[in-house]
């Protein structure tokens, strides 16, 4: 039962990414002579793909994003203006960073004043910044909603998200993987703050993963997403219990910490997985010095995915790669495991702890 679930999730996943991609695809030359097609859906896929990544009208993009306090939300930010910069008809506003609502409910309110094409906002409280999203929409500018979810679905064109459970999922398969045959096995959880939505649904997703193949969380503690937080949690958990299997641990920032109270401890007979995807944990896993054994990614791409489809939204294009005309309203991203079978093919897309 476990396999065939793992499998059906990985088909499902590879669905998701396909949409979630975002490829500038520029138009391709052939060597028909004829110039002739039987699959007419062919010839419509491969005009928008060249349609998305042609050239148009300039357009003005606003961005809001977070505080760089944490590096996983830095690289949200520097991959957004990159992803801005890349374009030569993108001419993109960028907001200075914040965890202030007001703030941010004011940076929005500017956009709209500014008349500006579109707006990718990752707000600092999903439910706090709907109504200025809302009046943004209502204005006519399309808002793409990124990571933290506003409480109306009206308050945006496009909503890009990571797969908080679907990490959870992930983790608790790898694990099993692992570990599926010895139903004794210690399996402990270093979660992010627990009143966190999104911590609740990677510790749901987690339970059902472990589930399937008959284990389950045997020791629990939650930290706050920094490295000291980590470091001080997994010192209680491992002075607690004095034999681990294995670890998971949300936070590849706090995973720093988590791996400093490891070492301190000179503790080894466990594996652990984190969570993020950071460089500073694909280095560990590559280099195979440290209990970390993989990680699972939540792309810090995710704002850079929402500039690409306001330009597109604003400039009235499509999404490459699909068949329907358009950009899709929700987007869900993959959540895959990171090994050191794999590493290479991720280290670009790691963000600096």
């Amino acid at each position: 039962m476990y396999a065939s679930r793992s499998t059906r999730r990985r088909m499902l996943a590879a669905g998701t990414m396909a949409i979630a991609t975002v490829a500038l695809l520029a138009g391709c030359s052939s060597d028909d002579t004829d110039g002739s097609t039987d699959d007419a859906s062919t010839d419509t896929t491969a005009e928008a793909a060249a349609e998305e990544g042609d050239s148009g009208e300039t357009v003005v993009i606003g961005f809001s994003g977070p505080a760089a306090d944490h590096g996983w939300l830095g690289a949200i930010n520097s991959a957004a203006i990159a992803e801005g910069e890349s374009y030569d008809d993108v001419e993109l506003k960028v907001a200075e960073g914040t965890n202030d609502a007001n703030l941010q409910i004011s940076q929005v309110e500017t956009f709209v004043n500014d008349g500006v094409d579109a707006i990718v906002l990752l707000p600092t409280d999903g439910a706090a910044l709907t109504e200025a999203a809302i009046n943004a929409m209502n204005a006519g500018i399309p808002v793409v909603n990124v990571d933290r979810e506003f409480s109306s679905t009206e308050a945006a064109r496009v909503t890009i998200l990571g797969d908080n459970y679907g990490m959870g999922v992930s983790a608790g398969e790898y694990i099993c993987g692992k570990l599926g045959d010895q139903a004794d096995a210690v399996v402990a959880e270093i979660a992010g703050i627990d009143s966190l939505p999104l911590t609740q649904d990677r510790t749901a997703g987690f339970n059902d993963a472990l589930a399937e193949c008959g284990l389950s969380v045997s020791a629990r503690v939650a930290a706050d997403f920094t490295i000291a937080g980590g470091q001080e949690v997994t010192a209680q958990l491992l002075s607690a219990n004095p034999q681990i299997d294995a670890i998971w641990n949300h936070d590849d920032d706090q995973g720093i910490g988590v791996l400093a109270a490891i070492d301190e401890a000179g503790r080894d007979e466990f594996f652990m997985v984190g969570g993020a995807g950071s460089a500073n944990a694909m280095n560990d896993i590559k280099e195979g010095d440290t209990v970390l054994e993989a990680t699972v990614i939540y792309p810090s791409t995710q704002a850079a995915d929402g500039i690409a489809l306001a330009r597109l939204l604003a400039q009235g294009k499509s999404m490459g790669d699909l068949v329907s005309p358009g950009v899709p309203h929700r987007i869900v991203l993959d959540a895959p495991v990171v090994t050191a079978e794999n590493v290479d093919e991720y280290l670009e897309y790691g963000f600096e702890s």
